[in-house]
């Protein structure tokens, strides 16, 4: 099938599943069909990689997996929207497989780290690296069962950065993204998705900040330690790792967004030409998004640096900038 075909297709696809998943935020009834066609989709294209020959998870290429690892709140839906233009390019959206490993490892004594007989402890280390490595080259398979040895997945990991360093040890030929964002507009951008009424909060069932009158201080607080924990794990995975990797800052994103992402496309030795560069950018800036669905409130709220100033507290800035001191000083001197 023609590549041009196919793009197209999948296109038509992501743009029902948009549809679907918007309604799903809002109904339990359009909940369970977002689910139920998910489920029939996924089966069905198994199905045609079944026929094909070969099943999908042997056809995934580390070499070819791009990490966003990076904080929630930081412009990761946007930078993999544009890397999801360039060609071959497909998205893996938040597998949350760094953070099943990283939060698990985090927690762990120190006992237990060295002893044998914990499934992650550090003397069979290497046993246990080839397990995760062999499960994430899986579930990316399964997740996207047509996908080829020459494709490239974006993987978009937001909430897994705490896993970072686990991932990039097992898979040290993928490339990594490491995406920062001013915690003090990480948690102002939070902070507003959680207020009643917002997206976050609409959309979510299970959250520890529903009904527990939990203060917008004592949220910050906990965002901030969130951030200082996965970031900083995230960093430590990013100055370890010997492969390609790159280093953006949501701030320099916003600013020079063509040049931000030649730079990076070039450090990460992705294929990618000016022409398809400025296609992806046109179409994915800030101008181009519906005015409704952006403003307080929204999942695109405010597309800007520095709207901290405005949307915290001084109380409220100052416990974030206590908490993450050693980040901000080294990101943003």
């Amino acid at each position: 099938m023609p590549e041009k075909l196919m793009k197209s297709g999948r296109n038509a696809a992501r743009s029902l599943r948009s549809g679907l998943r918007a309604r799903a935020r809002r109904s339990p009834r359009a909940r369970r069909l977002y689910y139920r066609f998910v489920g029939y989709r996924q089966a069905a294209l198994m199905q045609l990689a079944a026929l094909r020959g070969g099943r999908g998870e042997h056809r995934v290429n580390a070499a070819n997996l791009v990490w966003i690892f990076c904080a929630s709140r930081s412009g990761s839906t946007w930078l993999r929207s544009m890397l999801a233009e360039l060609p071959r390019f497909r998205v893996w959206e938040e597998p949350k497989v760094g953070q099943l490993f990283g939060e698990f490892y985090a927690r762990a004594q120190q006992g237990q780290l060295g002893s044998k007989d914990f499934i992650l402890g550090d003397p069979i280390r290497s046993g246990w690296l080839r397990s995760i490595r062999n499960f994430v080259l899986d579930g990316a398979g399964y997740s996207h069962p047509l996908l080829t040895r020459e494709d490239y997945l974006v993987v978009k990991e937001p909430d897994g950065a705490i896993g970072a360093p686990l991932i990039m040890e097992a898979l040290p030929e993928s490339r990594m993204i490491l995406l920062v964002r001013d915690p003090r507009d990480v948690a102002a951008s939070a902070l507003d998705a959680t207020r009643a009424g917002s997206w976050m909060y609409e959309g979510s069932d299970r959250v520890f900040w529903k009904d527990t009158g939990m203060t917008p201080e004592e949220f910050v607080r906990i965002r901030a330690e969130t951030y200082l924990q996965s970031i900083g794990s995230a960093r430590r995975a990013f100055d370890a790792h010997r492969g390609r990797k790159t280093l953006i800052r949501y701030e320099d994103l916003k600013e020079d967004t063509l040049g931000t992402l030649r730079r990076a496309c070039r450090e990460l030795e992705l294929p990618a030409d000016e022409a398809t560069l400025a296609r992806a950018v046109g179409k994915h800036a800030w101008e181009n998004i519906p005015e409704r669905e952006k403003g307080r409130g929204k999942f695109y709220r405010r597309g800007a640096a520095g709207g901290w100033r405005e949307d915290l507290s001084p109380g409220q800035a100052r416990i974030v900038e206590e908490i993450t001191a050693p980040l901000l000083r080294e990101l943003y001197p």
